[in-house]
């Protein structure tokens, strides 16, 4: 599947794990956005539910496993290069879920994966939309204690 100018959008996932008042971020290795923190996430496979996307990628990026998965949030990322052509184009199903069990490393195409307090995540310079994607999970984090 050709990810940088695509004929189609891509369907990927995005998780918002939580441990305790921490939320996992790794720093991409790959385009878009590369080196810049996020969520753990990433494109689906094909035969793949979206739900087992989102553990497979969490585990790949940061070997943690999680659990309580809810679909929190459906979102697209659009990036343009400088002449309007679509550069990059996927179609986010975020999730929201618990730590499990697992000792965090990074791996596959993460650079680096912490555990950040919540309200330390300012500093990361994260993406608007994961901002508001984090803000949503939190409140319904909250309504399901």
């Amino acid at each position: 599947m050709k990810r940088e100018y695509p004929k189609h959008p891509i369907p990927a996932v995005g998780t918002v794990v939580f441990n305790d008042e921490k939320i996992l971020l790794i720093q991409r290795n790959k385009p878009p956005k590369a080196q810049e923190w996020s969520i753990p996430g990433g494109a689906q496979n094909l035969g793949e539910k979206m739900v087992d996307a989102a553990a497979r990628e969490v585990l790949e990026e940061t070997n943690i496993t999680i659990e309580n998965i809810q679909l929190l949030k459906v979102v697209d990322f659009i990036d343009n290069d400088n002449n309007g052509t679509v550069r990059f184009h996927y179609s986010l199903v975020d999730f929201m879920a618990d730590y499990k069990s697992g000792t965090l490393t990074a791996g596959d195409d993460a650079l680096n994966a912490k555990w950040v307090p919540i309200d330390e995540l300012n500093s990361y310079n994260l993406w608007s939309e994961t901002v508001k994607l984090i803000e949503d999970a939190i409140v319904h984090r909250k309504s399901r204690r």
